[in-house]
């Protein structure tokens, strides 16, 4: 398989030891693809802050950001300078009101899906509630029509299929995290498993 869809670089410092480059992007899914429209739906925000549901028009009213940021997949591969539309979790957290004590958080997502990140983490550079991909609705199989980007951690961390976000005061694991995968997830440290 590589040579035809992924190749090594190892000179190129956007790419973290392990991983192998993709042109495409492909689709990586435990369970069936949840299937909603806009219209249904609704992200949740609980626990340690006030409770909140936003629908895709509240939304839309909110800040919009375009940037370009690298996504690399725990299973080996990277794709170089996707280009996503959405929220910076920065711009998010001004609409919420959340209780000094919260320093994680973990994304519920249609399917059941979960997994937890330091509040430091949701916060980072480049983070956002995405709605677009390359410049077009983020297609279902891709965790559409609202995922998450934490384009410093692997993609296990980028949660397809939003409907919650709950506000902790300390960690705990998510799906994958419970099943063997790191409660982190840095790339460049090759945090791939406990």
């Amino acid at each position: 398989m590589l040579g035809k869809f992924f190749r090594k670089e190892p000179e190129n410092p956007k790419v973290p030891a392990g991983q192998s480059v993709t042109d495409g992007f492909p689709v990586l899914t435990y369970g069936p693809t949840p299937r909603m429209s806009k219209d249904e739906l609704e992200l949740r925000v609980f626990g340690l802050a006030e409770e909140k549901v936003f629908r895709w028009d509240d939304l839309l009213a909110l800040p919009a950001t375009n940037i370009s940021k690298d996504f690399h997949c725990v299973t080996h591969w990277s794709k170089l300078d996707v280009s996503w539309t959405g929220i910076l979790c920065t711009d998010f957290m001004k609409a919420l009101k959340i209780q000094p004590e919260a320093s994680h958080i973990m994304f519920h997502c249609y399917g059941g899906y979960t997994t937890n990140l330091a509040l430091d983490d949701f916060l980072a550079e480049g983070c956002m509630l995405a709605y677009s991909l390359e410049g077009q609705d983020i297609p279902l199989e891709h965790g559409g029509p609202l995922r998450s980007l934490i384009p410093h951690l692997y993609a296990w961390k980028s949660a397809k299929w939003l409907s919650g976000i709950e506000f902790m005061s300390s960690d705990r694991p998510g799906f994958w995290e419970r099943n063997g995968y790191h409660m982190r997830g840095d790339p460049w440290k090759e945090e791939r498993y406990s």
